[in-house]
């Protein structure tokens, strides 16, 4: 039986929908206002250099480690009884992988089958929003949503986040992943994030020239992977003419820092043109970074010095909140559990396509 509505409210929540399984315990006390973290614990399934994740893969992972990870969570919480003390469990119905998204849908309705509490389906998307807005404190800010499946530039407006830029193709952490596989780097703890660090060294030598594909209020990144791939096939083609003693003139040579360097710069530089056309566009001087490519520093970096020129902040998290987790999810669906909303069991199916503006804030004024 759910918690009856007194006291501070609690939430578990269960994500999936990538290579990220994560459990969150919440509290928010409606008395005060207070949201506490309990719980936030997270198990990556991480593939060899080279290559990504398979879904059945992905799913195989959340299912061996779905209770194993939801007990430690439990115990983090100090929660013995969860059909007394949790409230509802909240799960992530979209947007992501087909098969893992099943496989921790299933397990959030076993919960709440085994512990008699209602389920909460929640937008992946929104997650990411709420549970930057409630720990950076940024108010009404234009949000920068980048992972590796989504690229959107957003703001609220009448109980919905809408849309105001996309990418067109793939997302800008697919581009860096799928780059990251080109050059064989390695995927623990994430492919971007060892991009980050090549890009760090290369310290600015040179920047090779990519495609800059910005379209209105939209990006492309598929044309500048490309450019990246073939750029990197040519460096290899210098190492392998070096290593027939043939000559390759200094200026001409390149390296994978500079690859990754050239690429960041690149992407980075189309991400803040389009966010600063959405802070002119609502009249906003606040922007908030979230997804697993908002922990990069140099995104930071280089959207701090644009909203510094407007007279406004950034506000981004570290990689507990950015990357994908469990805690955005309860967060986010507790927000709605406490608006009255609830997913029947037989309407707790998960979806691979869930935009970010289909989601009705009742949360919100």
């Amino acid at each position: 039986m759910a918690k009856p509505p007194t006291g501070p409210l609690l939430a578990i929540g269960c994500e999936g929908s990538a290579n990220k399984l994560g459990i969150g315990i919440i509290s928010h006390d409606p008395a005060t206002g207070k949201s506490t973290i309990l719980a936030n614990l997270r198990h990556t399934f991480v593939s060899p250099p080279g290559t990504g994740f398979l879904p059945k893969d992905t799913a195989r992972h959340h299912r061996a480690h779905f209770a194993s990870l939801t007990r430690k969570a439990l115990a983090a919480a100090g929660i013995d009884r969860p059909s007394e003390q949790l409230s509802c469990v909240c799960y992530t119905k979209g947007p992501g992988m087909g098969a893992p998204l099943q496989s921790v849908a299933i397990g959030a309705r076993s919960l709440s089958l085994l512990w008699g509490l209602p389920l909460v389906g929640v937008n992946h998307c929104v997650g990411h929003i709420e549970m930057g807005r409630e720990i950076t404190g940024a108010s009404d800010p234009v949000v920068l949503y980048v992972s590796g499946g989504n690229t959107q530039v957003i703001a609220y407006a009448e109980r919905r986040y809408r849309i105001f830029g996309e990418t067109l193709d793939i997302a800008v952490g697919n581009c860096l992943d799928r780059f990251a596989r080109t050059l064989e780097i390695s995927n623990d703890p994430a492919p971007g994030y060892n991009i980050e660090l090549l890009a760090r060294k290369s310290g600015g030598r040179v920047l090779l020239d990519l495609p800059y594909a910005v379209k209105g209020m939209d990006c492309s990144f598929s044309g500048i992977l490309s450019a990246a791939d073939l750029l990197a096939a040519q460096m290899r083609e210098q190492e392998a003419r070096v290593a027939r003693g043939e000559e390759v003139k200094e200026e001409d040579r390149f390296t994978p820092e500079d690859l990754c360097y050239s690429l960041q710069e690149t992407v980075y530089a189309m991400l803040v043109e389009i966010t600063e056309r959405a802070m002119a566009h609502v009249g906003s001087n606040q922007v908030l970074i979230v997804g697993g490519v908002g922990c990069n520093e140099r995104l930071q970096e280089m959207m701090g010095q644009m909203a510094k020129e407007r007279g406004g902040s950034v506000y981004a998290t570290d990689e507990r909140f950015c990357i994908d987790n469990g805690i955005m999810i309860a967060h986010a669906g507790l927000l709605a559990y406490e608006t009255g909303f609830r997913t029947p069991l037989e309407e707790s199916s998960c979806t691979q396509r869930f935009r970010t503006d289909e989601v009705y804030v009742k949360w919100r004024d």
